[in-house]
């Protein structure tokens, strides 16, 4: 099916996790650069959309009504209905799927969305009229990849090439906010001026396996006999217990930073981190958008590669860990933290 009209109102949809909507902030560029008099919609979950939000190439943000009563499945025929009821209001030309489920594929079915595309995967797929085989499973690519993968598959049909390419950083704040705030940060936590800022988050957020509390403190300490800095252990809700075990045992100076005033503050706050450290969870995904110097500690298993959710800043700016071949896929134990530590001081610091 040719669809041969720039559209004039087009939806992605990416209504699952934090980190999972952050990869795709590379997609929502693409397409705004590309089509720049077409407005680019996004349907997210309430969780995230604080985050879409803030994306300048985002024109509008639709919250997924399911997402606002998950857990009450009896009424979830009746969201999928006022879904389908908002997807007809606006009258979208185009839906690219970037997370297929089955409510949002009937509900763009339903809703008449000319053109409908997504992967070819889960059985959703049969609400759709143009589904690519893309094989994520697999995990041969980064999912920003597959997302727009998605993206360009559109651009082609209408005849747009070659495509006007994207780089980081996706995500950008003010720099007199950025340098007012860094200020209030070090005076209030009495941070030495020629310190650099090193980021810290234990929390595991998600489902990937992390380093263990004393694995970072480690990594913590030994960052501080190799340069002068101050560790800033991050943490949100219901991440305060690893934090704070990691706090303890960190001998230099260090700060304990609850984000606690919304994700836009903690993003902002992210900006200042002259590199930030995590396991492979929403946070990590935000220091990447900023383009901001990251080091991931990832799991070997396959859906859960370093590779598959590759952060989006620059390459320069990346840099990731797994365990070694000769350990089991999940054991984060056999990651040699020293060396680690050596690597990201050599890099960023």
């Amino acid at each position: 099916m040719q669809y041969n009209n720039k559209p004039t109102k087009l939806l992605v949809v990416r209504n699952d996790k934090l980190g999972d909507l952050l990869v795709s902030f590379s997609t929502f560029a693409l397409l705004k650069k590309n089509l720049p008099n077409t407005e680019i919609h996004v349907l997210v979950s309430k969780y995230t959309a604080p985050i879409a939000e803030m994306c300048e190439f985002i024109d509008h943000v639709i919250i997924d009504p399911i997402s606002l009563d998950h857990n009450n499945k009896s009424r979830s025929f009746s969201l999928t209905l006022k879904l389908i009821k908002l997807l007809q209001q606006q009258q979208y030309d185009v839906v690219i799927t970037l997370f297929s489920s089955f409510h949002v594929g009937f509900s763009v079915f339903v809703a008449k969305i000319p053109v409908r595309i997504t992967p070819a995967t889960k059985l959703a797929q049969v609400f759709y009229n143009h589904r690519i085989t893309q094989h994520r499973s697999r995990s041969e690519k980064p999912e920003h990849r597959y997302n727009q993968e998605l993206a360009e598959h559109l651009l082609s049909q209408l005849n747009i090439s070659p495509f006007k390419s994207v780089k980081a950083p996706f995500l950008t704040f003010d720099s007199k906010l950025n340098k007012d705030l860094k200020q209030e940060f070090i005076d209030k936590h009495n941070i030495p001026v020629d310190h650099q800022l090193v980021f810290i988050h234990p929390g595991s957020g998600g489902s990937a396996r992390n380093l263990s509390t004393e694995q970072f403190s480690q990594l913590a300490n030994t960052l501080q006999e190799l340069s002068d800095m101050t560790i800033i252990i991050s943490y949100g809700p219901n991440e305060a217990l690893p934090a704070l075990q990691v706090y303890e045992k960190i001998i230099g100076s260090k700060v304990l930073y609850e984000s606690k005033d919304g994700l836009e503050k903690f993003c902002q706050h992210l900006q200042l981190a002259d590199c930030f450290i995590s396991g492979s969870t929403g946070p990590l995904h935000i220091a990447g958008v900023l383009d901001r110097p990251t080091a991931g500690f990832y799991t070997r298993r396959r859906s859960a590669t370093s590779l598959r959710w590759q952060t989006l800043n620059s390459e320069k700016n990346r840099l990731a860990f797994s365990p070694p071949e000769s350990s089991e896929a999940e054991d984060m134990s056999g990651i040699d933290i020293t060396q680690a530590a050596k690597k990201i001081a050599q890099r960023f610091l």
